[in-house]
């Protein structure tokens, strides 16, 4: 693990965005650029660190994270359903086919948790018993697990607005996509959730909950895209923990975002009104827990790729520039 003060280095050297002009259209999203050219797209996944659908901040090594743990877990769900990666030519930098995004997430959740206004406890708390047409009981606590998983789909929100939890139902009255579709990427993101407790749990770490993008490809097939089983996409908890934390009412120890989702309630923000300042000892230990989170889950050590980024981003893509 880096020092304090290895990532403390890092934080002017974060990567807050590209402009290549050769590699194609360009698409920016809250984490990542993405450009389109010749039916593949190059997604250079950047420092930024979003929360309440906002772009907060940078945290130093947070894309190569998020991009390394993607590669880990696409390489260990292939066998599940195919998803759209063709290589990983830079630590930061997944090439994909270009993909047609279907206009669902889907969100499966073993727990019941959360801190957003949006958050399944938020609305629990409010006596909501329906969640996306599943039927809660009455008595559950903060951080308890769900008698099974449960799918909690939501709308992709445009940029700056926030994602809204549905109903199958409600999806399909829409009319945005088929049921045959629905159900094809329902049935595939409770198997990825389930294969993914699976391997956290032979490293003591519970997957709480998470959440699925799926596209279409050049030949009309459903495939896996964007990322999977991230701490930007998942929720991670500590196993040898979970108990006693859960009995006393205390918070489980978490390797994720929600330190700082949680950083950020505290001094008065949840998504709307200005985003406070962010010192650099929140970004390092959110930098912390990222790196923690990847080497707990993958059982493998965190090579950081320290210094300048973008000179780097330039020399491993200059096949494709």
């Amino acid at each position: 693990m880096l020092t304090n003060d290895q990532l403390l280095a890092q934080i002017p050297n974060c990567l807050t965005g590209t402009a290549f002009t050769n590699l194609g259209e360009r698409y920016e999203g809250k984490v990542r650029d993405n450009y389109t050219k010749d039916g593949k797209r190059i997604i250079v996944v950047t420092d930024r660190l979003s929360a309440f659908d906002k772009v907060i901040t940078l945290i130093p090594f947070k894309g190569q994270v998020l991009n390394q743990m993607a590669k880990f877990w696409f390489e260990k769900t292939e066998d599940i359903i195919g998803n759209h990666v063709i290589e990983f030519p830079d630590p930061n930098v997944v090439v994909a086919k270009e993909c047609v995004a279907m206009p669902v997430e889907m969100v499966v959740r073993g727990y019941i948790t959360g801190v957003t206004s949006t958050s399944i406890w938020t609305h629990y708390e409010k006596g909501v018993r329906n969640f996306c047409g599943n039927e809660l009981p009455d008595g559950l606590k903060k951080n308890q697990k769900l008698e099974s998983p449960i799918l909690t789909p939501s709308t992709k929100a445009e940029k700056g607005e926030h994602d809204e939890s549905v109903s199958r139902q409600e999806i399909l009255d829409r009319g945005v996509i088929t049921a045959e579709e629905f159900d094809y990427m329902a049935d595939a993101a409770m198997k990825l959730y389930a294969r993914g407790v699976e391997i956290a749990a032979k490293q003591g770490i519970i997957l709480v909950d998470t959440k699925y993008e799926f596209g279409k490809d050049s030949d009309g097939n459903i495939v896996l895209i964007d990322e999977i089983h991230t701490p930007d996409s998942s929720r991670f908890w500590f196993a040898d923990e979970y108990e006693s934390r859960l009995s006393s009412g205390e918070e489980q120890k978490k390797i994720d975002k929600e330190y700082l989702r949680e950083w950020l309630a505290d001094h008065g923000f949840r998504g709307e009104g200005e985003i406070p300042a962010i010192p650099d000892d929140v970004k390092v230990e959110t930098a912390r827990r990222y790196i923690e989170a990847y080497e707990l889950i993958t059982g493998e050590e965190f090579v950081a790729e320290v210094g300048d980024v973008k000179s780097r981003l330039q020399n491993n893509l200059s096949n494709y520039l």
